[in-house]
């Protein structure tokens, strides 16, 4: 591999290390991916990587923690920072750290390259945000228009994805649903910052919707419309893209 193209990818989340994963190796970088902070510097301790892309939320671990450590066998590389949180706090927190900038997730593959070019080039790159989506109500279950814009078009790649989405989303509602019973609400809000991702990736728009509803407020209520949508998502788990969509 060569190391001016080598990207340290570390994203907890299946779908969305896939979608970032896609998105880069099909600009021809190449990526390896650690879904952990301890897989992460296992690969990290190499040294050879011209750019970390790190979650900021790990399940054993912080992406601050993980650059602190990384930065002991590469004091020079840049990172990039990504997450779902949109509190500029968060953002500010991160930089501060010593990442170059803050990707806030879900975004477009077209916005992931241009802020990884823009690192891999040393220049200044801006935060990449995309918005909630806003649908036509009442929301549909895919938006295949969505799902295409975040992968540049490509409706193999849409398909692979939802299909992963798809085998994962029952165990992120059990694990989501226990830790709101039982007022666990850090754990439901780590993993709804997980799911609320790959729903922007995969265009899940009713589950995306039902997903921001639940992080607002954590009543029962929310809950059941947040069920309500994983059983309806499930239920038209189409991985297919319609040959009209637009994007």
């Amino acid at each position: 591999m060569n190391p001016s193209t080598r990207i340290l990818l570390v994203e907890d989340d299946a779908t969305s290390r896939a979608f970032m994963t896609a998105v880069l190796e099909g600009a021809g970088l190449d990526v390896d991916c650690a879904a952990s902070m301890r897989q992460a510097l296992a690969i990290g301790a190499t040294g050879a990587h011209a750019l970390w892309l790190v979650d900021a939320h790990l399940p054993d671990g912080s992406g601050v923690e993980l650059l602190t450590a990384l930065r002991t066998h590469a004091p020079s590389t840049p990172a990039l920072a990504h997450t779902a949180s949109h509190d500029t706090a968060v953002h500010d927190a991160l930089r501060a750290a010593g990442f170059a900038q803050v990707i806030v997730k879900p975004l477009t593959g077209q916005a992931l390259l241009q802020c990884v070019r823009a690192a891999l080039d040393a220049n200044a790159c801006a935060t990449a945000f995309v918005g909630p989506t806003r649908c036509a109500s009442p929301i549909e279950v895919w938006n295949d228009a969505d799902a295409l814009r975040a992968l540049n078009g490509q409706h193999a790649h849409v398909a692979t994805l939802r299909a992963l989405f798809v085998e994962e989303l029952p165990g992120a509602c059990e694990r989501i649903g226990r830790a709101v019973r039982t007022g666990a609400g850090g754990s439901a809000r780590d993993e709804l910052h997980k799911l609320q991702a790959s729903c922007g990736f995969v265009g899940a728009a009713r589950l995306a919707a039902a997903v921001r509803q639940l992080s607002t407020a954590m009543s029962n209520d929310a809950l059941a419309a947040f069920e309500d949508a994983v059983r309806e998502t499930l239920g038209v788990a189409t991985t297919a893209v319609t040959e009209d969509a637009r994007y």
